[in-house]
C-alpha cells in the first residue's frame, strides 16, 4: 500500500466489513448487494492509481453511498 487510493480503498471495504457484522442481519443477499460496493471500490483504486483522481473519488462515493443505502436497508430503515 503506497498510495492514497490504496489506503482510502481499502478503509472503505474495512468499514463495510464492520457494518455489515454490526449493523445487519448477516444475510447472504446483503452480503451480495454489499460485493458490489467492494467492486466499486476495488476499480476506483486502480483507475485512481493510474491517474484518474476524479473519476476514482466519484466511484467511491458512489460505491459508499450504495453501502450506506443496503446496510440501512438490512437494518429496516427506509429514510
Amino acid at each position: 500500500m503506497t498510495t492514497f487510493f490504496d489506503f482510502l480503498t481499502v478503509a472503505c471495504f474495512v468499514s463495510i466489513a464492520i457494518a455489515f457484522f454490526q449493523f445487519t442481519g448477516r444475510e447472504i443477499s446483503t452480503l451480495l448487494r454489499l460485493l458490489l460496493s467492494g467492486l466499486a471500490f476495488a476499480v476506483a483504486n486502480q483507475i485512481g492509481n493510474a491517474g484518474w483522481t476524479l473519476a476514482a473519488i466519484a466511484l467511491v462515493a458512489a460505491g459508499a453511498v450504495y453501502a450506506a443505502m443496503v446496510i440501512r436497508r438490512a437494518n429496516g430503515q427506509t429514510s
